[in-house]
């Protein structure tokens, strides 16, 4: 169009420039282009006005289309699912120093003697075994009662002895220092901790305290060098010539004796009441830091009364296994029962009840005839 409208406009010129055209004709001329122009823009806007109208229908049916097809098809959304890097776990082992020794518990002396584990008609499960008529002296049952071994907190009886032989007031107070906390590092009676002498004995006899029971050789005149030599005195007087102590508690493998040493301190022990009450007391409470605090007697016997028992101790440590010594009547005779280096934790209690019911299953009078103990 803007050709046109030039090519145009260039002849009107050149007719008028020859001569051929008047004023009036040059100012028709000049209408007629004009008017071509005006005619030529109506038309390119009228063609351009259609083009609009129908991209404009054309934009409006788009979306009735859509949601045709939104009817008979579900608009389904994709979910675009990013897998994640594998997290990476840091394995570390570790390994003891080169230098460091692998820490194994040792075998009891009776197990590296060849004792554990040997057969005997009552199928025991203790090492050594020995049970004496008290009255008598008569040896009813024994398996290797000669043999010295390390007896634990049996210890304890022959600390009370030395105790109460000493006569000193059962009423002093004594306090927990940090030497009876170094004897032993486990225990509810706590440094500073302030009872009497006969609490003292009380839970070392019930409970088997070990601080309880190194307190009391602590405050022996002489302190526990004294004490420990006045438990070796007794030893020799009861005729324990098989039997060494070295502390008050039992916790050293060095306090050792043989089952008919122990015979002869069980005896010897059941000679004192104190003892007789404190070993067979089922349990008892005491206030400790303004908390009560509750002790049991270590001997299940006891707690369930299924024995008459008079008197009795337990111990334990890795080189005498589990142990137990008891007064206790059957079948209405006082026997003497040791048993030293047991299995289990409670074969030593399930020892002293078969030997109670093979002895109740005999007629009194008629127990078998042994040697007598010295």
């Amino acid at each position: 169009m803007g050709f046109d409208f030039i090519f145009k406009l260039i002849h009107a010129t050149r007719i008028c420039w020859l001569g051929k055209c008047t004023h009036g004709h040059l100012y028709l001329m000049v209408l007629l282009v004009f008017g071509g122009i005006i005619s030529s823009n109506s038309t390119f806007a009228q063609t351009n006005n259609a083009v609009k109208n129908k991209k404009t229908m054309t934009q409006a049916a788009t979306p009735t289309s859509s949601a045709s097809n939104n009817k008979a098809t579900p608009k389904t959304t994709a979910k675009v699912v990013v897998a994640k890097k594998p997290k990476r776990v840091r394995i570390t082992v570790t390994r003891p120093p080169s230098n460091a020794v692998a820490e194994v518990t040792r075998p009891s002396f009776a197990t590296a003697l060849g004792l554990r584990g040997q057969h005997d008609e009552l199928s025991l499960k203790s090492s050594v075994a020995l049970v004496v008529n008290q009255d008598t002296k008569e040896v009813i049952f024994e398996k290797n009662p000669n043999v010295s071994l390390p007896i634990a907190s049996i210890t304890k009886l022959m600390t009370a002895m030395v105790v109460l032989d000493s006569k000193l007031p059962l009423d002093q107070i004594l306090v927990i220092n940090s030497d009876d906390v170094q004897s032993y590092k486990n225990s509810r009676i706590s440094l500073g901790a302030a009872f009497s002498r006969e609490d003292f004995l009380r839970l070392a006899l019930m409970s088997s305290e070990n601080r309880a029971a190194y307190t009391l050789g602590r405050n022996y005149p002489g302190g526990m060098t004294a004490f420990v030599a006045a438990m070796n005195r007794k030893a020799k007087e009861l005729g324990m010539t098989h039997s060494h102590y070295a502390d008050p508690t039992g916790l050293m493998s060095e306090n050792v004796a043989s089952a008919e040493d122990l015979t002869r301190m069980l005896s010897a022990a059941y000679q004192y009441k104190l003892i007789r009450e404190f070993s067979t007391w089922p349990e008892q409470t005491i206030v400790i830091n303004n908390r009560p605090q509750k002790f049991l007697n270590t001997n299940r016997l006891v707690r369930t009364g299924n024995m008459d028992i008079g008197l009795q101790k337990t111990g334990f440590i890795n080189a005498a296994g589990k142990c137990l010594v008891m007064q206790a009547r059957v079948n209405g005779a006082p026997l003497l029962l040791v048993f030293l280096d047991s299995v289990g934790t409670q074969s030593r209690f399930a020892d002293a009840e078969r030997v109670r019911d093979w002895y109740e299953r005999m007629p009194v009078g008629n127990a078998p005839a042994g040697r007598q103990l010295m």
